[in-house]
């Protein structure tokens, strides 16, 4: 057996990479944490603030897809990918900037400002994430990757923790007067524009690995919705399968998550202040554990590992079910602590499998054909958070709260069962 190769001669170019992905956990925080409070200066119904928030999923389903795949066909000199990082990040973070400035003029300023914010944001991300796979080799991809979400957590935990409560900060505006809520968002967009700074400046794409002028020309001929039917039509299947256990994955997730916090209100009495840490023992976990599971997958499988997490989630979904039943008239601290813990164990196994899914589907993806698979690999996990909060409520609504975790579970058994018919997508398949 090859020696496995090591991803220190990498680290460097990694954590560079990283800074694209540390811009998504600044913004994306504070935008799903304050946007809503920002149209509710003018819009009554919860509903339809549920309505404008949507609006950067169904946005990231066409424009993730579509950017991904141009940007495997772009060839600059500085790159295929870089040349929509250094446009698109910059004016995103220039709208949200905006945002808090947006919100104390008028409804239509403020949606306007949110649409070309997700625009701009959505459009960058395809190239952003496509840009490690081409810069690093495939069998350092899952460590790679555990690097790059590590700085995603930790970029959340900045924004979430630290950066939002500049929110409290009171500041001068000319003709406004003295307002806060706005500091926030412009700091980290700040952070936004360093980041872009760094990533031209010190990453170079590999120009060895560019195509003949054969290739392309033969690749440019080839249309775009011709690429990604190719996914679904080979004769071996484990694109697909990967595809469409992802999408169940995602859609018990993102049913879970939204309504944790309500759910320890609800059920385990907690206050509002303290329901927030549940979804963060969630994303403590999955800032601490994203390198060693790409480190456990690099030496064990990536297949095997997925498996393995999955199979962990669905234990601890079914004992958070129990939980409920099982510490009635307990300690309220010992109820609170034990319900923390199982979503810590929860956000272990769940890292584990964002970590190592997607380096298995760049693996099975070619030097032409790898931002059509990241964008193959966004379409279904933001088709799956429009499609998953509706049928989690009304697993609730039916059925009472425990049953989110019934709901979470069956999903998660199916994408267990669906990853059996995936046979590629190791380092040596290559």
């Amino acid at each position: 057996m090859a020696e496995k190769k090591s991803l220190s001669g990498y680290w460097r170019t990694t954590f560079l990479i990283g800074l694209g992905f540390f811009t998504m956990g600044l913004m994306d925080p504070l935008y799903d944490n304050y946007i809503p409070m920002f149209l509710g200066y003018y819009i009554d119904s919860s509903s339809l603030v549920g309505a404008v928030m949507t609006l950067d999923n169904i946005l990231a389903i066409f424009l993730i897809p579509v950017f991904s795949a141009l940007s495997d066909r772009t060839r600059t000199r500085i790159g295929r990918r870089m040349p929509y990082i250094i446009t698109l990040l910059p004016l995103s973070a220039i709208f949200f900037a905006l945002v808090p400035f947006s919100a104390l003029e008028s409804f239509l300023f403020l949606f306007v400002t949110i649409f070309f914010l997700n625009i701009f944001k959505q459009a960058v991300r395809g190239p952003v994430v496509a840009l490690m796979p081409d810069m690093v080799p495939a069998d350092l991809r899952s460590e790679a990757n555990g690097v790059i979400n590590t700085m995603g957590g930790l970029a959340t935990i900045l924004g979430t923790i630290l950066l939002a409560r500049l929110m409290d900060v009171k500041i001068n505006l000319p003709g406004i007067g003295t307002v806060d809520k706005i500091l926030a968002f412009p700091v980290a967009s700040v952070f936004v524009l360093l980041a872009v700074v760094l990533l031209f400046v010190f990453v170079k794409e590999n120009k060895s690995t560019v195509s003949t002028e054969e290739e392309r020309e033969e690749k440019a001929k080839e249309p775009l919705l011709k690429s990604l039917k190719e996914i679904f039509s080979e004769k071996e299947k484990s694109a697909l399968f990967i595809l469409l256990s992802l999408l169940c994955w995602f859609i018990a997730y993102q049913g879970i998550l939204p309504f944790v916090g309500v759910y320890t209100m609800e059920e385990l009495g907690t206050s509002a202040g303290t329901a927030a840490l549940s979804s963060g023992m969630v994303g403590v976990a999955y800032a601490a554990f994203a390198v060693p599971s790409g480190k456990f997958a690099h030496r064990f499988g990536r297949k095997r590992t997925i498996r393995g997490a999955l199979l962990g989630i669905v234990i601890v979904l079914l004992l958070v079910f129990l939980h409920g039943t099982l510490t009635t008239g307990m300690n309220a601290t010992f109820r609170l602590i034990s319900f923390w813990l199982l979503l810590f164990l929860f956000g272990v196994f769940w890292v584990t499998v964002v970590t190592n899914s997607f380096p298995m589907l760049w693996q099975m993806a070619d030097y032409q054909t790898i931002g059509i698979y990241t964008g193959a690999y966004y379409f279904f996990s933001q088709l799956a958070s429009i499609v998953a909060p509706p049928i989690a409520g009304g697993a609730i609504d039916l059925f009472g709260y425990p049953a989110l975790f019934i709901f979470g579970l069956i999903f998660m058994f199916i994408a267990l069962v669906l990853m059996r018919n995936v046979h590629r997508g190791e380092p040596e398949d290559d």
